[in-house]
């Protein structure tokens, strides 16, 4: 249960997610619009503590900067403050040419020590693999083993959280992922949301695995992929918009989420 108008004194637990498309549930489309493994991270805290608070300012296509600045200032600016922010983004960067992994762990750093400075909890994710099927894959996943290597031991050193979905054998299935590749499925999200309820220190049960896609022809695979996804990604850039403009962030205040027997899975 929702309630979009919780008292001021707040629940024990308040959770602002920041970040892309990853982190606002792109690919897990419910009621026609993005649920996503934050969601459900969100839907299964409730469960433990009864009830908290639930904000994300997640945005698909933002790069990092925009999410350590601008979304953190809005998360670190909500009132009472939050407990728990979980914190991801640099994928959108590690597809653009000329990216520095170095800049990428530094801006990263500093938005875990200003969380850590404001009293708030931080929760630092490696994003999934992506990289299996995506043009220039090998590249990406160069970039983001390299991105994981350095950021773990950044939040490790301080004693935080750090869910490692990089390494995440499982969800390198084909049926964690959307057909652009990019995005995960419902069963990714629940997976993601699994692993960050489990370093919390809330066990998930097993869930059956996702079903794996039906095969066709390669060249027709690629051709369709190539046309749905590729040619507009390249058209974005060279127009200099992105996939998030014009897309508010979807629970920017407050929302309370109370237990119930019947929450989603």
């Amino acid at each position: 249960m929702v309630d979009d108008a919780p008292d001021r004194v707040g629940a024990a637990v308040r959770y602002v997610a920041i970040g892309d498309s990853f982190t606002e549930g792109v690919g897990d489309e419910v009621d026609g619009g993005p649920r996503g493994w934050a969601d459900l991270v969100a839907i299964g805290l409730a469960q433990v503590y009864g009830e908290i608070d639930y904000a994300s300012f997640a945005v698909r296509g933002k790069l990092l900067t925009p999410i350590v600045t601008e979304q953190l200032d809005a998360a670190l600016a909500l009132d009472p403050r939050p407990t728990l922010l979980t914190l991801n983004g640099g994928g959108n960067d590690m597809l653009r040419p000329g990216i520095d992994v170095d800049d990428l762990v530094r801006l990263t750093a500093g938005a875990i020590d200003r969380t850590v400075a404001a009293g708030v909890r931080p929760v630092v994710l490696a994003g999934p693999d992506p990289s299996a099927g995506l043009p220039f894959g090998t590249t990406i996943h160069q970039r983001g083993e390299q991105l994981t290597d350095k950021i773990g031991p950044v939040a490790l050193d301080r004693g935080l959280t750090f869910v490692n979905c990089f390494a995440d054998q499982t969800i390198r299935r084909a049926g964690y992922w959307s057909e652009d590749r990019l995005h995960l499925t419902a069963f990714g999200h629940r997976r993601i949301a699994d692993l960050v309820l489990a370093a919390l220190g809330h066990p998930q049960p097993d869930r059956p695995l996702p079903p794996d896609p039906v095969t066709e022809q390669r060249w027709r695979t690629e051709a369709r992929y190539y046309r749905r996804h590729v040619g507009p990604w390249i058209g974005r850039r060279l127009r200099r918009t992105s996939s998030g403009d014009g897309h508010p962030p979807k629970h920017p205040t407050w929302q309370r989420i109370a237990a119930a027997p019947d929450a989603p899975g």
